[in-house]
């Protein structure tokens, strides 16, 4: 994996914009349809995690389909096992040709094909949860939760930016770093995201913003379902585990209890992928066993 592109001078991991950024809305070149567009993803990606989360929560299996990579990336990106049956490409990087034959970032997931327009609508996994909130409320299953009230909105971005940068982000930024100032830096930003999480849920709420279950769950929950198994090792992220935050981890496994989050998490693809695709931080390709954590404990 070479994140030289992603590497500032003085060693700081500095992740690629989103290439593609374009809505789905009415009115636009873009409209909410369904059967219209496939989202691409990944089991082992936190980001792409999300958006499968996400359509399950809301009911939306049949108004958008999916198309699950293979969890081992090389050069070419993310292998569509036995071609896509959309598109046909045998990997993700031919859609990012097809839509801009001069891309040379990294080819990443999630990302919404347009099946009419015959092109790559978003890469932007913020947007993409978001919108699957809002544009497409027309086609949530009844009873759905809304993830993005309206009346939150404010406190839901507030506390989503707190997440990204120290914790989403912040292993990535521990992880990558290759000098030990940007490393201490973005591990400490880990763990001081965590007690502050953890301080949140110790009054006894059961989700980040009380009764509820919002977006700020979601995008938690894809970093802390991988914290034992990947981050805390292969990113350096050892201070603590989640399993030592019994608010945190009593949190992680409500969530994991739910269908669209349990289904949705595949230990086998994110072990896998993570320690033999970064071969940048782990040269051997081995994957570890391990850690014996029971998800399902009460």
């Amino acid at each position: 994996m070479d994140l030289k592109r992603e590497t500032a001078t003085d060693g700081r991991f500095v992740r690629q914009a989103n290439r593609f950024t374009d809505l789905i809305e009415e009115g636009g070149p873009h409209p909410p349809e369904p059967g219209r567009y496939q989202i691409y993803a990944s089991y082992a990606c936190p980001w792409a995690q999300r958006a499968l989360i996400v359509r399950e929560l809301l009911g939306l299996q049949d108004v958008i389909g999916v198309t699950i990579v293979d969890p081992i990336r090389d050069e070419r990106g993310w292998r569509v096992p036995g071609g896509d049956p959309v598109t046909g490409a045998e990997f993700l990087s031919e859609l990012y040709l097809a839509t801009d034959p001069g891309y040379q970032g990294r080819y990443t997931v999630p990302c919404v094909w347009d099946r009419t327009a015959e092109r790559l609508v978003t890469n932007d996994y913020p947007q993409i949860t978001l919108t699957l909130e809002t544009a497409f409320a027309p086609w949530h299953a009844e009873g759905a939760p809304d993830l993005y009230p309206a009346a939150l909105r404010e406190e839901i971005d507030a506390l989503n930016d707190t997440v990204f940068h120290g914790l989403n982000n912040g292993v990535y930024k521990a992880g990558f770093a290759t000098s030990q100032e940007a490393y201490d830096e973005a591990v400490t930003g880990v763990f001081a995201t965590l007690g502050l999480l953890e301080e949140r849920l110790s009054d006894g709420r059961p989700y980040l913003h009380g009764e509820a279950l919002t977006e700020s769950d979601v995008r938690t929950y894809t970093t802390l379902a991988r914290f034992d198994a990947v981050y805390h090792a292969h990113f350096k992220c050892g201070i603590r585990r989640l399993v030592d935050h019994p608010a945190l981890w009593a949190y992680a496994r409500r969530l994991y209890a739910i269908p669209a989050f349990r289904d949705t998490t595949d230990f086998d693809h994110i072990k896998r992928h993570y320690y033999v695709t970064q071969t940048n931080i782990n040269p051997t390709g081995i994957v570890p066993q391990g850690p014996d954590i029971d998800w399902t404990a009460p």
